[in-house]
């Protein structure tokens, strides 16, 4: 049979009419049932659209005029289009239909759950500057310091720190005075085409309860140039600065941090509070960087954990115990396990500083230390996993199966590898009974979920 091509050729300009959203808040059009996906489009929306790409069973466009604009469709905050934060031209309410729609489609298509309730996602009050640290990149233009996000698929920088709406606004303000103050000093920007140049990334993390600032410069070069004007223009201008860090990175990579780490003035770490809970965090610490929405998903993952004082809880990808630590207040035990050793540093040191002795930490895959648990004889009653967008490893899943806990509390960034698991688990022996979407991450696609399951009495 001949090659059945597209309906539309790329760089023809059509008018379309946008009936969906994707995953990543894209206008779905369709001509002859041939989808189209358009960034910045809305459902309802009729547009003039050029086709930029026009693959076998769909394509890509881009708006060139809107013929008739959605009521949903609001005027964004921030003008600077650096990606970070995609879906400021829909309304609050329909990102947060479009986060749960996603959710909903993966139960449905992916773990073949229609009937499990997926209840309403849980949206912020106060949608705007809720991030709580920012790493970013500086550059040079015009032979002056620049600090912004990279544009999608490049690496060239474009400037957004001065109005970022998803930073706290110390944080953009912090970025301000670290680059105006290099830039004045002649501290030069890294270059990656030829390696040369000092001043790479800026780091800002905050604690939102204490306020406490951590300031983390990432060079190139072993010394920090000019180290004790930076110090004194930063500690002068934030009272609560309590933490200035030079870490080096001297190869050629996209990675962020080097592996060298020096205070250079105040503490190694800072400071937070979720709930009850005092965390102090690292440069290097996996800490949830929307504090408010973590109490709430935290609080809803020890409802379904439904933990009492006889029980005995893992938490898999423990980081630096946050999830522990809570689970710990009401438990009889709880074993931690995560790979990256500085987190277990951490969470030991969290621990003791909220006098919890009944947590116990481990370095290492949880895949192959929770096996060894039951060689021992552990038989948790509830197992907590939040592991990263790609998911549980099989071996965890099997490991979580053959220990046969009450309860598994799933909390997941991404609701396809979500689906994917929670299917392994149902046919291992478990019955997904909720799921509570939660929305970390305004103005982007992402989406943060928790899930209850219980084991069937059949099992």
């Amino acid at each position: 049979m001949p090659k059945q091509s597209a309906p539309v050729k790329k760089n023809e300009t059509i008018t379309l009419t946008f009936e969906d959203l994707t995953h990543e808040g894209n206008g779905v059009g369709k001509i002859n049932g041939y989808p189209l996906f358009v960034p910045n489009a809305l459902p309802g929306e009729e547009a003039t659209v050029k086709v930029v790409k026009a693959n076998k069973n769909f394509g890509f466009g881009k708006l060139l005029e809107l013929k008739t604009k959605s009521e949903e469709r609001v005027e964004p905050v921030c003008h600077v289009h650096c990606n970070g934060c995609g879906l400021q031209h829909m309304s609050y309410q329909l990102q947060l239909w479009m986060k749960m729609n996603q959710v909903k489609n993966s139960m449905k298509k992916v773990a073949h759950l229609e009937h499990v309730p997926v209840h309403p996602i849980i949206g912020m009050e106060h949608p705007l500057h809720y991030r709580n640290k920012v790493q970013i990149p500086v550059g040079e233009k015009d032979g002056k310091l620049i600090t912004g996000f990279y544009q999608k698929r490049s690496h060239r920088i474009i400037e957004n720190t001065e109005t970022c709406t998803t930073h706290n606004e110390v944080i953009n303000d912090v970025v301000k005075t670290v680059r105006e103050t290099a830039n004045r000093l002649g501290i030069r920007a890294y270059n990656e085409q030829n390696h040369r140049g000092v001043l790479r990334h800026i780091m800002v993390r905050t604690g939102e309860e204490t306020k406490d600032i951590m300031v983390v410069i990432v060079t190139r070069t072993d010394k920090l140039p000019h180290k004790d004007e930076l110090i004194k223009e930063l500690t002068e201008t934030y009272p609560n600065m309590k933490s200035i860090i030079h870490n080096v990175n001297a190869k050629r990579t996209n990675v962020i941090l080097g592996e060298k780490t020096t205070v250079v003035w105040g503490d190694e770490y800072i400071h937070d509070k979720i709930g009850d809970i005092t965390f102090a965090i690292s440069a290097k610490s996996f800490y949830q960087v929307n504090p408010s929405q973590t109490k709430t998903l935290y609080e809803k993952a020890l409802e379904y954990a439904d933990i009492s004082n006889n029980d005995v809880a893992i938490d898999a990808y423990c980081g630096i115990g946050t999830i522990s630590l809570f689970l710990a207040q009401k438990a009889k035990k709880v074993y931690g396990v995560e790979i990256v050793p500085e987190a277990i540093s951490d969470a030991k040191k969290n621990a003791r500083l909220n006098g919890i002795t009944n947590a116990d930490f481990f370095v290492g895959e949880a895949e192959k230390v929770m096996p060894w648990w039951t060689s021992q004889g552990l038989e948790p009653d509830v197992i907590v996993v939040d592991p990263p967008r790609k998911g549980c490893d099989e071996a965890l899943l099997k490991a979580m199966i053959e220990m046969k806990p009450k309860r598994i509390v799933y909390v997941s960034c991404n609701p396809s590898t979500l689906s994917r698991d929670l299917r392994i688990l149902e046919d291992g022996g478990y019955e997904t009974r909720e799921v509570q979407p939660v929305d970390m991450f305004p103005q982007t696609g992402h989406v943060e979920c928790v899930c209850w399951l219980e084991r069937k009495a059949s099992s």
